[in-house]
C-alpha cells in the first residue's frame, strides 16, 4: 500500500499547479501583463482546465504525456512570459481567492470553458465562410 507521505506530496503538487493556473489566469486578467503573455498564459490555462487532450488518454503511455509534461511545460514558460512583479502579485491573489472562496475555482473554469466555446465557434465561422468562399467559385 503506497506511503501517505507520497499522497500528501502529490497533493500538495497538485494544489500548487492549481494555484499557479489560477495566478496564471489573474496574470492574463492584469494590464500589466505584455500581449503575448497574455494571449499564451491564456492558451495554458484553457488547456490545462480543458477537458479536451492533445493526446487522448486512453492511448497507453503516450495519453498521459501532456498531462505530465506539456501542461507544466507550458505553464513554465508562462510564467517565464509574464513579468516578475506581476506574477508576484497575481500569485498571492490566487492564494487569496482560494483560501477564502472554493467556488471562485468553479468560476474559473465556467469562465475556461467558455473561452473555448468561443474559440470553437470562431473556427467553426471561419472554416464555414472558407468553405462558401470556395464553393462561391466553383
Amino acid at each position: 500500500m503506497p506511503d501517505r507521505d507520497f499522497w500528501a506530496v502529490w497533493r500538495t503538487r497538485a494544489e500548487a499547479l492549481r494555484n499557479e493556473v489560477l495566478a496564471l489566469y489573474l496574470a492574463y486578467r492584469d494590464p500589466r501583463t505584455p500581449w503575448m503573455a497574455r494571449l499564451w498564459a491564456a492558451l495554458v490555462v484553457a488547456y490545462a482546465l480543458s477537458p479536451v487532450d492533445l493526446i487522448p488518454d486512453f492511448i497507453p503511455l503516450l495519453g498521459y504525456l501532456d498531462d505530465l509534461l506539456l501542461v507544466p511545460l507550458g505553464i513554465a514558460l508562462a510564467v517565464r512570459l509574464v513579468p516578475p512583479s506581476v506574477m508576484e502579485d497575481c500569485r498571492r491573489r490566487a492564494q487569496g481567492v482560494l483560501s477564502k472562496r472554493p467556488l471562485a475555482a468553479w468560476v474559473v473554469s465556467g469562465v475556461i470553458v467558455a473561452l473555448w466555446v468561443v474559440i470553437a465557434l470562431g473556427v467553426w465561422r471561419a472554416a464555414a465562410a472558407l468553405l462558401h468562399a470556395k464553393g462561391s467559385k466553383g
